[in-house]
């Protein structure tokens, strides 16, 4: 029996005897079932690396290796030199099993190229190597790896140089090398013709650097690594590479090192961001220190403003990685690049971006587009762009005109903060020393709709705003951040970043010492609180807020917060010191001529009256609230007003009309974008149907609420209280 025998018997006897079908072995080790079968039967050759991928699998050492046959003189296609073979892989390699199949899947088709790009540092060339270590056995002349170092400074190979050097690697002498571009790129392509090559292309810069060097044979076959997407690359087949998943990282920090995973590790590879570069370096840090243990290295990589540093093994160095792409962008480019690591938040919007920059924002767009397509930017959304988390920081490093640029962000987010506020609450009483009545002209904020759009896709970055607002100072717009998003956190019951935003708030306005915002924000905070269930925290705020307000002499402040502390103390079941404050403040409102705040205290008075035993009154003031905010085109407060109804409705008895009115304010909630509202009504309709003995309506309906939005607290919704009764 051949060698070549031998180890085919070899491994299909080990094979069976584990287990694993000739497909699943092809699956796990990414060659094809066919190469396989011809394995084993003998009919092909195995090599090196397919062998150690079998005994990987299998859980054997050296078994299949020590079989490997002799390498015998490879049947080609022409008697022309064999060109060089690759470079070595790494001993550790994680994750990649899907791109993997990407790539065979591409290069198995005549002519196919295919392009791995990605961030620097995010493992292309790795991946590329291994792939062509796995598919080199099916090329019968061989492989080509070649750096074109497209993004080394004053190295980058030009077609003509890289000819020359193909050229050499597929045996053509020196002396027979014309020196003419186009005459030299035809004898590449003579020299290719009938030929059966895989060709790598490592670190290629642009789609012109390597279009004329991808071969017209079809059975020439191209991998590709780029920083950039390469886009332009038609009839070609791209894999973007992302950063590993959490256990990928983990495992490849574990497999370097030999440590034990734990939360430590978890922790070392989540500020490595999942970049296998600064994995590696993490690694080989902790290699060469014997004496650290991996809290060691933690707290080495916990400060931000020190990790890029860190990561340097003194052989690779992340900060070099990402130089090198920075090294690719026009001055221009380059300048964007640094102030948007200006914005806190995760992502940004085009707009935001615009007003960065201080560009138009056609322009700006266009910047953003050549970052993207650079890997310097992610794009989670259309026109939303945000950072990997290790160059965000390293971004960060390099930015310029600090104050400027964020004091244009912080200007134009209030101003669009403050128009979008007033779409959503347009009769929410609003002093005029407010920063912020008309919008810039980017945002076509036209109606409650788009405003409630705009609020839920930038919240989080508008906290994250407000937040360093406060820290670098920026006093004025820190508490008027706060105070525009207080409008769509009421609407979207977001409770925690709204106490957070006027916590900030309430601090910058004791750094302005401005004694009507701390009143308004505390009084604000103080609604929060209640939201949420915290109500002596809330009546701590209102006292506070009142105590201000009347040393103001500001009147609408005082009976304001009244009415949001007669809230408070109806929660707390004191009904009768509720209806007295709710009373005072609705005797101010209606002089004043102030119609919503009027019907919004009615309605609050009318949920008094109920747990005071006068639920048929309750009903009818419901009623009447009703026709004001419809009036006045306040749906959200309409919604609440109907929610009212149907309650005082369930306490008459009169389940016909509750139903008619949860039902109603369900429509009203759902159209306005209330989950919260819409939740309270179904919870309503399921305890008329339980009532009524329809148990399996009742728990449809209770269904429906959870789904909507769970856990409404019974101490606040009645709703919710009979409910769990």
């Amino acid at each position: 029996m051949s060698e070549r025998a031998t180890f085919g018997a070899e491994l299909r006897r080990l094979r069976r005897a584990a287990g694993i079908s000739l497909t699943e072995l092809a699956a796990r080790t990414h060659y094809s079932k066919g190469y396989l079968s011809k394995v084993e039967t003998g009919l092909a050759l195995p090599n090196a690396a397919f062998a150690e991928s079998c005994e990987e699998q299998l859980q054997l050492t050296g078994v299949l290796t020590a079989l490997l046959p002799r390498e015998p003189a490879r049947r080609r296609t022409r008697p022309d030199a064999r060109p060089s073979g690759l470079p070595p892989t790494t001993a550790v390699f994680t994750g990649r099993a899907d791109e993997f199949q990407a790539v065979r899947a591409a290069l198995e088709t005549d002519g196919g190229v295919c392009v791995i790009s990605g961030m620097g540092g995010i493992g292309k060339t790795e991946l590329a190597k291994r792939c062509a270590h796995r598919l080199e056995a099916g090329f019968a002349d061989g492989c080509v790896f070649l750096d074109l170092r497209g993004y080394s400074p004053g190295e980058a190979a030009d077609s003509p140089a890289v000819h020359d050097r193909l050229l050499r690697r597929l045996g053509v002498p020196a002396a027979q090398i014309p020196a003419d571009p186009h005459d030299r790129a035809m004898v590449y392509q003579s020299r290719l013709r009938g030929r059966s090559l895989l060709l790598v292309f490592d670190n290629v810069s642009s789609a012109a650097q390597v279009r004329p060097l991808l071969p017209a044979e079809p059975k020439c076959r191209v991998l590709i690594t780029s920083r950039s997407r390469l886009s332009s690359l038609d009839d070609t087949r791209h894999i973007t590479l992302d950063v590993l998943s959490p256990s990928e990282a983990a495992d490849l920090f574990v497999s370097i090192t030999g440590t034990a995973p734990d939360e430590v590790v978890t922790r070392v590879v989540e500020r490595c961001a999942g970049l296998p570069l600064a994995i590696r370096i993490a690694a080989a840090r902790l290699r060469a220190h014997p004496t650290w243990t991996v809290q060691d290295l933690d707290r080495r990589f916990a400060a931000e403003a020190e990790r890029l540093g860190e990561l340097d093994d003194g052989e690779h160095s992340l900060l070099a990685a990402f130089r090198l792409s920075l090294r690719q962008l026009t001055p221009a480019e380059a300048r964007l690049f640094g102030l948007l690591a200006l914005h806190p938040g995760e992502d940004l919007h085009l707009h935001a971006a615009t007003a960065l920059g201080g560009l138009p924002p056609r322009e700006t767009d266009r910047l953003l587009n050549r970052l993207h397509d650079a890997y310097l930017l992610t794009q989670p959304a259309p026109d939303r762009y945000g950072f990997h988390d290790l160059l965000k920081l390293f971004a960060a490093d390099v930015v310029t005109e600090r104050e400027g640029a964020f004091r244009r962000l912080l200007d134009f987010t209030v101003q669009v903060a403050a128009h979008g506020d007033h779409l959503l609450t347009s009769r929410r009483f609003v002093r005029k020393r407010v920063f912020g009545e008309h919008p810039p002209e980017p945002i076509p904020l036209a109606d409650d709709e788009s405003a409630l759009s705009w609020f839920r896709a930038e919240w989080r970055g508008l906290v994250s705003l407000c937040r360093v607002s406060g820290e670098r100072g920026e006093h004025e717009r820190c508490w008027q951040l706060a105070h525009f998003l207080r409008g769509f956190f009421f609407m979207a019951k977001l409770w925690d970043p709204w106490i957070a935003t006027h916590r900030w708030a309430r601090s910058s306005a004791q750094a302005l010492g401005d004694r009507w915002v701390f009143a308004t924000t505390t009084a604000n905070l103080g609604v929060a609180f209640v939201d949420s269930g915290d109500l002596e925290a809330a009546v701590a705020c209102y006292d506070d807020a009142l105590a201000v307000y009347r040393e103001l002499d500001d009147e609408h402040g005082e009976n304001m917060t009244l009415a949001h502390r007669a809230w408070a103390d109806h929660y707390r079941g004191k009904h009768t010191d509720a209806l007295r404050d709710f009373q005072q403040a609705q005797a101010f409102y209606t002089r004043t001529g102030n119609r919503r705040n009027a019907a919004i205290t009615d309605r609050g008075i009318a949920l008094v009256l109920i747990p005071l035993g006068r639920a048929a009154e309750a009903a009818a003031l419901a009623a009447e609230t009703l026709t004001v905010f419809d009036e006045l085109g306040l749906d959200l407060d309409a919604a609440m007003a109907l929610n009212c109804l149907g309650w005082a409705w369930f306490h008459t008895g009169h389940h016909d009309r509750a139903t008619v009115a949860y039902h109603d304010a369900a429509d009203r909630a759902q159209a306005c974008g209330s989950s919260y509202e819409t939740a309270r009504a179904y919870t309503g309709i399921g305890n008329i149907a339980a009532a009524r003995g329809e148990h399996g309506l009742a728990a449809d309906f209770w269904e429906r609420a959870d789904d909507v939005h769970p856990d409404l607290n019974p101490f606040m919704i009645g709703e919710a209280r009979i409910r769990w009764s």
